[in-house]
């Protein structure tokens, strides 16, 4: 059967580019149709925070709030000499006969995306990881600069509510955050003496979460629980930021479990409609005056592969996938360190974040307090993970120790190659007869050795703060679990060697915009993608409005 014509603009995904995307549209007077394959969720019902199982309660399930994807074999690490310690008692052994495992992409579908479930580290991108190849020979550079790009930085952040320092070094900024930073929890305190005394900067981390009340929202509490929904909405999660602020002009539709499946393609370089999949297992075709893609540095090549290659003039559509490179080290402290407190991430290292600060290796990374996003907030995942043994002389261990863990996390850049796409799975298909993504991914040799660096210096500075012993160390050396992905829909000047133009627009389809991380040239040295998503969304609504 057909829709309704009567938007100005329909946005497929409803997570940070969909929803930036509609908000930037709804408040220039523009209609908007805003679609999402997952459903709703409701903070007040869904985020069961106060009952008594919660550490065991991973982020919630709903029909069809996870997507299915499908993985290339894993790389063979033969040959590699493994990182300084390589897997975790309560994660199991994550590399098996001496290939990567390939576990699990990471998100969230439905009306916020991954941001629901995300963290809320609100970063802006190092200007000169915007000019990698001209600059270092690497990846792509970015067709715009920070300037270009620095506005709607601002505008995000104050729609938020970010919480940051005064400065973050090359990270200029017109105006300052709109909330002042949050309080350093004491395992940060500690992690930024052992900085100090190996001559790092170690300061707060800019976050979507409040630390004042902003916008009728209420400030943060310091649950930690940012991972598994936030039930008072004081995390900038793109439903009760973006998507609320889009519903208050009147002028955007939502519809949840509504999976776009095709997209059909028009004269004169227009795309006429999509076709979607409804939950009752039915289809509906929507005509598309002007269509914004935002499914996701996956889900977007997925579709347009799917729909004859649509916008694959250049042949790059699922090529230059990106998932940032973590490593993860836990330890023991002879002093109580009260990590399950406080807010998640709270204090950050940026000191090799910039493209040529790891001697040796191109490409950045950051570190941080990593407690909160290790999920080791609870007593039974720290006695699972943290203590060995069993039986009276284990609970009295964990008695004595509780508390005591100190962890460092590490995010860094990753660099594409033609090893690293997303493609159609040739054997699997949903019930809509569409076939899945397929993720392969390949660590190159400055990958393994960023990965290198970032593990040994976590290590240097867990030792500096005065731990006595790491019990896990696990990275993407070991393991495939991404969270941040990019890349695959690439932004570019050339049309022969990128998908969209510094705005977003589809090189040939004239009416067909992305959104999302998969128009990234690159990564990113660790920084979280979520704002640059949002700023770049409010560009290319403001770009669609123009025009």
């Amino acid at each position: 059967m057909s829709g309704d014509t009567n938007w100005d603009v329909v946005v497929v995904g409803a997570g940070a580019g969909g929803a930036a995307a509609a908000y930037g549209l709804c408040r220039r007077g523009l209609s908007v149709l805003l679609l999402d394959a997952g459903p709703r969720f409701d903070p007040s019902t869904d985020y069961p925070l106060t009952e008594a199982d919660w550490e065991t309660r991973e982020f919630p399930e709903k029909p069809d709030s996870v997507g299915k994807v499908t993985f290339a074999p894993g790389q063979k690490l033969a040959g590699q000499e493994p990182l300084l310690v390589s897997g975790s008692r309560g994660l199991g052994p994550m590399v098996t006969n001496g290939i990567r495992l390939m576990d699990k992409y990471s998100h969230v579908r439905g009306i916020g995306g991954t941001t629901l479930h995300f963290t809320g580290e609100a970063h802006r991108l190092h200007p000169a990881a915007m000019k990698m190849k001209s600059r270092f020979g690497v990846a792509a550079d970015w067709p715009l600069e920070y300037a270009e790009l620095e506005r709607y930085y601002s505008e995000a952040e104050q729609l938020i509510g970010v919480a940051g320092p005064e400065s973050q070094g090359a990270r200029w900024r017109s105006r300052p955050f709109p909330l002042p930073q949050h309080p350093l929890s004491y395992a940060a305190q500690t992690l930024g003496k052992g900085a100090a005394a190996l001559g790092l900067n170690w300061q707060a981390n800019s976050r979507a979460a409040l630390s004042q009340t902003w916008n009728g929202r209420p400030p943060c509490n310091y649950c930690g629980a940012c991972n598994k929904g936030c039930p008072r909405a004081d995390k900038g999660s793109a439903d009760v930021t973006f998507i609320h602020a889009a519903l208050a002009t009147g002028r955007c539709t939502i519809r949840p479990q509504s999976a776009v499946i095709r997209i059909e393609a028009g004269q004169d370089d227009r795309v006429a409609a999509i076709l979607v999949g409804k939950a009752d297992g039915s289809t509906e075709r929507i005509a598309c005056p002007s269509l914004v893609l935002a499914c996701g540095a996956v889900e977007t090549p997925r579709l347009l592969l799917a729909s004859d290659g649509l916008a694959n003039e250049s042949g790059e559509v699922g090529q230059n996938f990106m998932d940032t490179l973590f490593t993860s080290v836990g330890a023991l402290h002879p002093e109580p360190q009260h990590g399950r407190r406080g807010l998640p991430s709270d204090a950050i290292s940026w000191d090799f974040n910039a493209p040529d600060a790891i001697p040796g290796v191109i490409g950045g990374c950051r570190f941080y307090n990593g407690a909160g996003e290790s999920e080791l907030g609870g007593l039974s995942a720290f006695a699972l993970r943290a203590i060995p043994g069993w039986g009276r002389a284990h609970a009295q261990s964990v008695r004595r120790l509780w508390g005591h863990a100190l962890h460092v996390g590490a995010i860094g850049e990753r660099l594409p190659n033609r090893d690293s796409r997303i493609d159609l799975d040739p054997d699997v298909r949903d019930r809509f007869g569409m076939p899945l993504a397929r993720i392969a991914t390949s660590l190159g040799e400055s990958e393994i050795a960023r990965l290198r660096f970032m593990v040994k210096k976590s290590h240097e500075l867990l030792a500096a703060s005065g731990a006595e012993r790491i019990y896990e160390s696990y990275s993407s050396w070991d393991w495939f679990v991404a969270t941040h992905v990019f890349g695959t829909c690439r932004m570019g000047s050339d049309p022969g060697n990128s998908v969209v133009d510094a705005f977003g627009r589809s090189h040939r389809w004239r009416n067909l915009w992305i959104a999302d991380a998969s128009v990234f040239p690159s990564s990113g040295g660790g920084e979280a993608p979520t704002l640059t998503i949002h700023a770049l969304a409010l560009r290319t609504a403001e770009r669609i409005r123009g025009r």
